[in-house]
């Protein structure tokens, strides 16, 4: 099982499924969103993911035409994403998971957006 939430505690999660693609994003809008240059994300299954704070789902602001980002709205904190429609899977900031020992991001997406002054992490998608 895995757990996390967002800095004040009212938005938590808990999954059960198996992660995947843990990557860094650079693109325009994870640039922004979190002041940095980029943000690391991790995918769960939505069968086996729930929203368990007391806050329930984080508030949704629509970054793409298709795909929402997920923050808290009392401490701010960027802790999800999803695809609008039937996507099948959640992602979450790996730095808003409780324990986020050993996960390393294999990937980094939108490399051409990326600032010079860090390194690239692996393949580009």
């Amino acid at each position: 099982m895995h757990r996390g939430g967002c800095l004040c505690g009212n938005i938590r999660f808990q999954a059960s499924g198996e992660l995947s693609f843990p990557h860094l994003c650079s693109c325009p809008h994870c640039q922004r969103l979190s002041g940095a240059p980029v943000m690391s994300w991790v995918d769960f299954p939505r069968e086996g993911f729930e929203w368990t704070g007391p806050g329930g789902e984080p508030l949704w602001y629509n970054t793409f035409p298709d795909s929402q980002r997920g923050f808290c709205g009392k401490c701010g904190s960027s802790v999800a994403a999803q695809d609008d429609g039937d996507a099948k899977l959640v992602g979450v900031t790996i730095m808003s998971l409780d324990d986020h020992t050993g996960l390393v991001p294999e990937r980094q997406s939108f490399r051409p957006n990326a600032v010079p002054w860090l390194p690239i992490v692996g393949a580009q998608d």
